[in-house]
């Protein structure tokens, strides 16, 4: 699908979205499903969800993940990181490469 790029709740850079799914298409399951690619020192910005919950799942590179101002993790390819409704993140490319991985936003049950 179209490609966008976007900086994202205040990170720096620019983060590229490549839409797999656009909304009609996920038939009120989901919000987005999405490839995104992050340059080296790019991020999407620390964020909470709230109705709907959000999970990482990362291609290449190596990812720094803020999981709710508790702690901090990184994901390396094959790895994924979910966050609830109600809890917030963000995700930054510390390393020298592209960062590239697949986002999925879920709606909670009631969203339905």
């Amino acid at each position: 699908m179209k490609k966008m790029d976007k900086e994202m709740f205040g990170g720096p850079g620019l983060a590229h979205f490549e839409h797999i799914l656009m909304v009609d298409e996920m038939h009120g399951m989901n919000r987005v499903y999405a490839r995104v690619t992050l340059e080296p020192g790019c991020a999407v910005g620390y964020h909470v969800h709230q109705g709907d919950g959000e999970d990482y799942f990362i291609l290449s590179g190596q990812a720094t993940i803020d999981d709710n101002h508790e702690r901090e993790l990184i994901l390396n390819p094959g790895q994924h990181f979910f966050t609830p409704s109600g809890k917030g993140h963000s995700i930054t490319n510390h390393g020298n490469e592209d960062l590239v991985f697949m986002a999925l936003i879920i709606y909670d049950q009631q969203q339905k």
